[in-house]
C-alpha cells in the first residue's frame, strides 16, 4: 500500500478514536443534543474522514471500503449544509456506521 493512503486510513481511524473520546463510556443523545462543542467536534471529525476517504480513493479508486462514497457524501452534507446538519443522523452514523468503518481501516493497516 502506498505510504500516502496509509497516512489517510490512519487519519481516519484517529478521527473515529477521537469521536469515542469525545464521547466517553456513556454514550447519550440528549448530551449530544445539548452539547454545541461536542456535536461541532464529532462533526468536524466527520468531515476528516469524509476528507481522507476521498483522497484514498483518488490515490486507489479500487480500495474495497464499504460505504466509501457514502463517507465522502456526508463530509460534503456536512460541511455544505451545515444549516441543515441533522443531529438523529450523525448519531446514526457514529453508532451504526463508524464501528465497522474502524474494522474496515484497522483491517487495511495491519494487514500493510
Amino acid at each position: 500500500m502506498k505510504r500516502e493512503i496509509r497516512k489517510h486510513l490512519y487519519d481516519i481511524n484517529t478521527s473515529i478514536d477521537s469521536i469515542y473520546e469525545y464521547l466517553g463510556e456513556q454514550r447519550n443523545f440528549f448530551e449530544y443534543q445539548n452539547n454545541k462543542l461536542l456535536r461541532r467536534g464529532i462533526e468536524r471529525e466527520i468531515e476528516i474522514i469524509g476528507e481522507a476517504m476521498n483522497r484514498v480513493l483518488k490515490l486507489n479508486p479500487d480500495i474495497n471500503i464499504r460505504n466509501a462514497r457514502q463517507i465522502i457524501d456526508t463530509r460534503n452534507w456536512v460541511i455544505h449544509g451545515y444549516d441543515k446538519a441533522d443531529d438523529v443522523v450523525i448519531w446514526a452514523i457514529v453508532l451504526k456506521h463508524l464501528p465497522e468503518l474502524k474494522k474496515e481501516i484497522v483491517k487495511y493497516l495491519e494487514n500493510d
